[in-house]
C-alpha cells in the first residue's frame, strides 16, 4: 500500500486540483516547479539555513517522565512549540517564501485560524521583505486577540471573513477569492495539508523535518528510530503529516490522529471529520468533508480556532480510509484538561490543538515498555485567554 501521493496528485482516492480555471496557470506552475525547485542544492541549503539558525531547529525530542509515570509508559514529546513563532506553521511558511521567491511572486497570502499560520506567514514576510494579506474569520480574530496584533507588528494586513460561521473555512474562501482575483503577482501560502495539489504534498514535505528529526533524536535515546505508536492532533493536518511522513511505511509504527469533537462527536458541535465525514470536493482536494445529505459543508465547531476545519487533508483520509491510522476523536473538556494536566506535571503549557493529542490517554492505554512519541504542534500563549475562561483562572 502506498501512503504518499501519486503523479495526478491522488492518496488513494483523495486529493486533486478542483479549481476555477482562473487559477489553473498559478496551480499548474507551481506543480510543475515544486519538485525541481525543492531538490535545487541552493533552495535546500537556504531552507535548511533558516531552520537552522532563525527557526531554532532542530526542536528537541523530550522525554517526559512524570508524564510517563502517569500513563506507565515512556511518552516522548516532539518539541514544535519551541519554534520560532510558537508552532510547527513556520517549517512550512519559511519553505513556501522560498518557493514564491524562486517563481517571482511579489505579494503573500494565506488564512489562518487559531492564527499561528498567519504569523508564521507575516514573520516570514517581514523577514523577506514582502507584502502580505492574512484572511481570518471575525470570530477567531476576537478569540486570539494576541496573534492578530502580532501579525499586525509584523506588518501583515489582517482581513475579516465575515460570512458563513466567520472561522477557519470562511477565511480559506476569502483567500481563494483573492488568488483569483490576483493570480500572476500573488502565492498564496496555504497553512495546512489541504488544496488543490500540489499543495498537500508540498505541505507535508517542507513539514517532514519534524519525523526527519524524530529518527535520528530517537536513535539516540531509544538506540531505535522507530517509536512503537506517533500521535498528533489533526484539523486540516500539517503537524500530523509531518510527524507521520517518515513512518508512514514503517508497519510496526503505530500511527494516531486525534481530532477535535467540540461538544461530542454526535452533539451537533464537533469538527470530527473521520466520524462524521463523506466524500467530498473543499478548497480544491476530494476528501473527507463534513456535509449535510444534499452536499451543503456543515458548520464545524472546536474550542480550538485550529482544529474547527470542515475536513481534513487528503493524505489523512487516504489514511484513515487504508485503517493505516487509527482516528480518535477528543471532545474539549478532554482537550482541556489534558492541556492543564500537562502544565502541573511537566511545566509545558501546550496549545490547545496540541492538547487534543495529549488527551489519547483518556481513550487508550499504552504498555509499560512502548515508546509512544506525540507532536507538540504548538505552545499554549495564544491560548490563555480560553484556558483562563474554561478552567476560571
Amino acid at each position: 500500500m502506498k501512503y504518499n501521493v501519486d503523479e495526478k496528485g491522488y492518496y488513494g482516492e483523495f486529493g486533486g486540483a478542483f479549481i476555477p480555471e482562473m487559477l489553473y496557470p498559478n496551480v499548474e506552475n507551481l506543480r510543475q516547479n515544486y519538485l525541481k525547485i525543492m531538490a535545487e542544492p541552493s533552495f535546500k541549503e537556504e531552507f535548511d539555513q533558516l531552520l537552522k539558525d532563525y527557526v531554532g531547529r532542530p526542536s528537541p525530542l523530550y522525554l517526559a517522565k512524570r508524564l510517563s509515570k502517569k500513563y506507565n509508559t515512556k511518552v516522548y514529546l516532539k518539541r514544535e512549540d519551541l519554534n520560532h513563532t510558537g508552532a510547527h506553521k513556520v517549517n512550512n511558511t519559511i519553505g513556501q517564501i522560498l518557493m514564491a521567491k524562486r517563481l517571482g511572486k511579489k505579494r503573500i497570502i494565506a488564512e489562518t485560524g487559531a492564527g499561528q499560520h498567519g504569523v508564521a506567514t507575516a514573520t516570514v514576510c517581514a523577514l523577506m521583505g514582502m507584502e502580505c494579506i492574512v484572511y481570518m474569520g471575525e470570530i477567531d480574530i476576537a478569540r486570539q486577540a494576541p496573534n492578530v496584533a502580532r501579525m499586525k507588528m509584523l506588518g501583515a494586513e489582517v482581513r475579516p471573513a465575515l460570512s458563513g460561521s466567520r472561522t477557519l473555512k470562511d477565511a480559506t474562501n476569502e483567500a481563494i477569492r483573492d488568488w483569483i482575483n490576483n493570480p500572476v503577482n500573488t502565492h498564496y501560502i496555504i497553512g495546512s495539508a489541504i488544496g488543490p495539489h500540489p499543495y498537500p504534498d508540498m505541505v507535508t514535505r517542507f513539514q517532514s523535518v519534524i519525523s526527519e528529526e524524530i529518527k535520528w533524536q530517537l536513535k539516540e535515546k531509544e538506540g531505535k528510530e522507530t517509536p512503537d505508536y506517533i500521535i498528533a492532533c489533526i484539523g486540516g493536518g500539517s503537524n500530523a503529516a509531518g510527524t507521520y511522513y517518515h513512518y508512514l511505511h514503517e508497519e510496526n509504527v503505530k500511527i494516531i490522529a486525534v481530532e477535535a469533537a467540540g461538544k461530542g462527536v454526535h452533539s451537533g458541535e464537533s469538527a470530527a471529520t473521520s466520524a462524521l465525514g463523506k466524500e467530498g470536493v473543499i478548497h480544491g482536494c476530494k476528501t473527507l468533508l463534513m456535509q449535510t445529505n444534499d452536499g451543503q459543508i456543515t458548520e464545524p465547531y472546536s474550542i480550538s480556532a485550529g482544529l474547527d476545519y470542515p475536513g481534513v487533508g487528503p493524505m489523512h483520509a487516504h489514511l484513515h480510509k487504508t485503517g493505516r491510522a487509527e482516528f480518535i476523536s477528543a471532545t474539549d473538556d478532554e482537550a482541556m484538561n489534558a492541556g492543564l494536566e500537562l502544565t502541573k506535571l511537566e511545566g509545558i503549557i501546550p496549545a490547545i490543538e496540541s492538547s487534543h493529542a495529549l488527551a489519547v490517554f483518556k481513550h487508550k492505554t499504552f504498555k509499560p515498555d512502548d515508546v509512544v512519541v506525540i507532536s507538540l504542534s504548538g505552545r499554549g500563549d495564544k491560548d490563555l485567554d480560553n484556558y483562563i475562561k474554561y478552567f476560571k483562572l
